[in-house]
């Protein structure tokens, strides 16, 4: 099979063919048809010195073969990979989360992942999805349930307006998610147009520049108060500490984004408005269940969010595009 690979540690992506994978015991081979470029994917390729590493974990696919021993599971059903692979048996397993489970192993990273033509999961991380669901939108269930989480773990009433600090891939599915779940207003600041207009497509009522106008003054003006919920999706140096600034007395700031370096806040200013911080990681099995039933309903429309698409032909300069500024959102690999 064909596979993008990883050489060295800020070198471009290789594409090899290296032998199809078997699947062991309880688990599943998966022909990829559809996986997500996410932003941790590109951070890794520059920091992880692994070569031959299989990055993806934002799988749609078709199951090609059984392990042994798995017996509810037919050849052709479509899923979503739920790119956890847990030890199925401790306490966090059980309620479904398996970021919590000692044994963890992401998929793209301990585990080959979608950035080939086949990988291997266990059966109990596939997700059916039905026909309704295209490809696309299969390999855009992960980043959904990431959203689904965020605002599943942040104290907010049903209405409740809600700031969203930056709109890249998280911050479009939390404003997509926010709408879909009853908040009046949802506002996001992002500095880039183009990510504006996109979270205008999949449900902020407003948009702000950060660079031009006064995020807490435009959110007050648009809801009539200060924000009591901010959701901080940007994960760079300084976002928590502005969107503490930002929010009101007794607010609950989710965070979101992934900041892999150091950072600094005022703790005086949480500790003066009292406000309850919450960070949030990856999300359970529950969010993908939430999330496929959403978009087979239609709850969610989030085709706006796939802005391209590559092939392993292409996919290595696109890959290092990525890594730069850009206006995509989600670029979807077909391998």
């Amino acid at each position: 099979m064909r596979a993008a690979v990883t050489e060295h540690a800020g070198g471009r992506l290789a594409v090899i063919d290296m032998p199809d994978p078997k699947p062991g015991p309880g688990e599943l081979l998966v022909r990829v048809t559809a996986c997500g470029i996410c932003g941790s994917d590109l951070h890794l390729s520059e920091v992880l010195d692994i070569p031959g590493l299989v990055l993806g974990h934002e799988i749609c696919a078709t199951v090609a073969e059984l392990g042994q021993g798995v017996n509810d599971w037919k050849v052709g059903a479509r899923i979503a990979g739920f790119p956890l692979v847990g030890c199925d048996e401790c306490d966090a397993c059980q309620i479904g989360a398996t970021s919590k489970c000692s044994q963890a192993a992401q998929l793209g990273l301990a585990r080959a992942g979608g950035f080939a033509e086949y990988t291997t999961l266990s059966a109990s991380s596939a997700f059916r999805i039905p026909a309704a669901i295209d490809d696309h939108i299969g390999a855009l269930v992960e980043p959904l349930a990431v959203a689904h989480h965020a605002l599943d773990c942040t104290r907010r009433g049903t209405d409740e307006p809600i700031l969203v600090i930056g709109a890249g891939p998280v911050g479009a599915a939390v404003a997509l998610w926010a709408r879909a779940l009853g908040a009046r207003e949802v506002v996001v600041s992002d500095p880039v147009a183009r990510r504006r207009e996109l979270a205008e497509c999949v449900g902020a009522t407003l948009t702000v520049d950060p660079n031009t106008e006064d995020v807490a003054s435009a959110f007050a003006k648009q809801c009539g108060a200060l924000p009591n919920v901010v959701i901080e999706c940007v994960g760079t140096r300084g976002m928590i500490q502005h969107s503490m600034d930002v929010a009101a007395v007794d607010a609950q700031v989710t965070v979101v984004g992934v900041c892999i370096g150091s950072d600094e806040i005022m703790p005086l200013v949480g500790l003066q408005k009292e406000l309850l911080a919450k960070f949030v990681l990856y999300y359970r099995k529950s969010d993908f269940t939430a999330t496929i039933a959403a978009l087979a309903n239609g709850v969610l429309n989030p085709q706006a969010m796939v802005t391209g698409t590559t092939t392993f032909d292409d996919l290595p300069d696109r890959f290092e595009a990525l890594k730069h500024p850009v206006d995509d959102c989600k670029v979807i690999l077909e391998p």
